[in-house]
């Protein structure tokens, strides 16, 4: 059992939070949930051992092994894939070297006598003993296993880790997390770079291999698939619930309800208390009276209720003119970069008001066969894009066009036209910038402000078709919501690109399955394929 006490982080006379405490036990799977700032990653690295608390502490049994799994990866080497993830083993394979190399030596040592000899036997028994009473494991195994349920292939084992992208190599430390078999996995966002097949083997890692578990994420499906339990950071404390997500946002509306209507009725004895202050104040008869209300009012703790509800707020992307009856037709496309083949011989065509989604491993040419339908790489074959076609597209890197010289408002009013123009303050709230926040520069904005931002002014714009590659990965859940909403209203016409399972629900009604070089039609929902998906899958992984 992992103990947290009386945790408090504070900063340039902000607190944080205060006063946390929680234990963590064996079988827990804790869902780490607030918004975006509320301390979620703080907690998460006071945990793991990498940055200290102001006050506090987090208390764990001695042998207790932490694992964890931070957001943004800054190591950089070259060594091959296979062998990075073998570092995990390292002190295993480091005791059998040591051990080989003894040996040897008392092999060909006549000194039988000596206090050296004598030494070298003592710590081949030490060595021994610990590594003996190892589990029997096929490390080499193990690894092979780990990596293939995360995506790579056997080619891929001997390459370089530096050849790969960020996405891959948080793919890596993931593999050498699940190897250790800690007794304490803590994941910040683990799902942002893996493809739906490696969530569900993770899932399944998870659930049924792994000890205790605490995660951060924004996929609902996730969390609620692994978690038996939910910690909410809210306004500096927390609010312990032994439910699934989906159970925890059913008891936090209950509790929210009554904060209000404990807010409501304090207010009113607070306002009928002031009247009478004011009322008799300077009479002489009411002179204790007044006086200990006052005193009263002075040392009462206001009722706070933990957030701003604005679910009321809806978006919908613009009217714009109707688009052909083709928007986008892909006839006989075929793309290769030097011998690697993305994918050959692609055909599809999308009919006005569709909405499709391209799913498949990363690196099968998702991303790529929407740089072609949108003429921005050359193929073999042709990419039409219908009459009076209007895009707009998301890019993973969307963040990095934004004009920095503006400010948050500022980059959104020059897009919003008519009506929703009086709106903009409310609509940016939604999407977490609020009070103040408005009037910062797009420059001093972190990578995820900048996505939400992004999105926020993809919004507004007046389009027929919509193109969206991984849009989700830098939206808290609220934000995923309004988000969803406006695409499932959206009359024109959609092509996804998303791993976030809960996201896709309910959006596509029809699937581009990129696989083995080839990009196949599925005619049916993403829900089904989803389903289908995942039991073919597991039963592929073998797990």
């Amino acid at each position: 059992m992992i103990s947290v006490d009386n945790l408090a982080v504070e900063f340039s006379g902000h607190t944080l939070f205060s006063d946390v405490s929680f234990t963590i036990n064996a079988d827990d799977k804790i869902a780490l949930m607030g918004k975006n700032g509320a301390g979620k990653s703080t907690m998460m690295k006071i945990i793991a051992g990498v940055q200290k608390a102001t006050r506090g502490h987090v208390r764990t049994p001695k042998d207790a092994v932490i694992a964890y799994l931070p957001q943004h990866l800054l190591t950089e080497d070259n060594t091959t894939v296979f062998d990075e993830a073998s570092k995990v083993f390292s002190q295993v394979f480091a005791m059998r070297d040591e051990m080989d190399a003894l040996n040897k030596q008392l092999e060909t040592r006549t000194d039988y006598e000596s206090e050296d000899y004598m030494k070298i036997i003592e710590r081949v028994s030490d060595l021994g003993e610990k590594y003996y009473a190892l589990e029997e494991v096929n490390y080499d195994a193990e690894v092979e296993k780990a990596l293939k349920g995360l995506g790579f292939k056997p080619t891929d084992f001997t390459r370089p880790t530096s050849e790969f992208s960020g996405g891959w190599r948080m793919r890596i430390e993931l593999a050498k997390i699940l190897l250790q078999k800690p007794d304490l996995i803590l994941l910040d966002e683990p799902t942002n770079h893996i493809d739906i097949e490696s969530v569900i083997w993770l899932e399944d890692f998870l659930v049924n291999k792994a000890n205790a578990v605490v995660v951060i994420s924004h996929d609902r499906a996730f969390i609620d698939s692994i978690t038996n339990r939910t910690i909410e950071v809210t306004m500096g404390r927390i609010y312990d619930y032994k439910a699934k997500y989906t159970h925890y946002l059913q008891l936090r509306e209950e509790r929210r309800a009554h904060q209000i209507k404990a807010y409501q009725e304090q207010q009113k004895m607070i306002a009928d208390n002031m009247a009478f202050i004011e009322r008799f104040k300077g009479t002489y008869s009411k002179t204790n009276q007044v006086a200990s209300r006052e005193r009263m009012l002075e040392k009462l703790d206001i009722i706070e209720i933990d957030d701003i509800d604005t679910s009321a707020l809806k978006l919908r992307f613009p009217p714009t003119q109707r688009s052909g009856d083709y928007p986008v037709t892909v006839k006989d496309v075929s793309k290769s970069y030097g011998d690697h083949v993305v994918f050959n011989d692609a055909n599809m065509s999308i009919a006005r008001g569709e909405k499709v989604c391209f799913v498949g491993r990363n690196g099968e040419g998702k991303s790529t066969m929407i740089k072609a339908i949108l003429g921005e790489i050359d193929v073999e074959g042709t990419c039409t894009l219908g009459h009076n076609v209007k895009v707009g597209y998301f890019a993973q890197n969307q963040a990095a066009l934004l004009d920095e010289s503006l400010s948050i408002f500022q980059t959104v009013d020059e897009v919003a036209k008519g009506d929703i123009r009086t709106q903009i303050k409310n609509i940016l709230g939604r999407f977490m910038f609020k009070g103040d926040d408005i009037d910062k520069k797009v420059s001093v904005l972190s990578g995820g402000e900048k996505t939400r931002l992004a999105m926020v002014k993809l919004l507004l714009e007046p389009v027929n078709v919509l193109i969206l590659d991984e849009p989700t990965n830098h939206l808290d859940l609220k934000s995923k919501d309004v988000l969803k909403e406006a695409l499932q209203d959206f009359d024109g016409t959609l092509i996804l690109v998303s791993h976030d399972r809960d996201f896709l629900q309910g959006l596509a009604n029809k699937v581009f399955e990129f696989k083995d070089k080839r990009v196949i039609e599925h005619f049916e929902t993403i829900d089904a394929y989803l389903e289908r998906n995942k039991i073919e899958s597991i039963k592929a992984l073998d797990l």
